[in-house]
């Protein structure tokens, strides 16, 4: 898939202002979707979760949705208390948001009849392990990878930067809202 073709899928990551980050995210979502060959058309229909029952929000839907609530929330803090805000890399912020379940496209894997189901790899290697190899493979910078490792049950009890709180708290109200 084209670089194109993934700012078309993703054009958030456009508020990405390092345009070296920018093209390091590009790189593992293309990287991603090459694993398993996944069309544009099964980008657009794969669930966000196989943990709920008949989910109607898609993988790249959630994706999205959670990365500009991010930005929302980032802005809120900006504009509420202004220079004693807690510093928040955006640039870190939207590319973690952007790069937590990209692995999901190498956890999930498709039947001939189009369903999407939890592959073996999956099984032994959720997402954000295998989203930090993915990452770290294109040199990904590690406050990056650390909102990847962090943002979900593996990492319960780990000392999150603001950035990964920030993802962490987006992620599972569009989770919990879903479940």
């Amino acid at each position: 898939m084209t670089k194109a073709e993934v700012l078309a899928l993703i054009p958030e990551i456009g508020e990405i202002r390092d345009t070296e980050l920018q093209d390091k995210v590009v790189k593992v979502w293309q990287d991603a979707i090459a694993y398993r060959n996944w069309s544009v058309e099964e980008l657009k229909s794969i669930p966000f979760t196989l943990l709920a029952e008949d989910v109607k929000i898609s993988f790249l839907e959630h994706v999205r949705v959670v990365c500009r609530m991010c930005i929302a929330c980032d802005e809120v803090l900006t504009e509420a208390y202004a220079e004693r805000k807690t510093p928040v890399n955006r640039d870190y912020l939207v590319a973690g948001a952007l790069l937590a379940d990209v692995a999901k496209l190498l956890e999930f894997d498709k039947k001939p009849d189009g369903t999407i189901y939890k592959s073996d790899y999956g099984k032994k290697l959720r997402h954000p392990f295998s989203g930090v190899g993915l990452a770290f493979k294109y040199d990904v910078p590690a406050e990056v990878m650390h909102i990847i490792a962090v943002h979900s049950k593996e990492g319960a009890g780990e000392q999150r930067s603001p950035e990964a709180i920030i993802f962490h708290h987006a992620d599972f109200i569009d989770f919990e809202l879903v479940k």
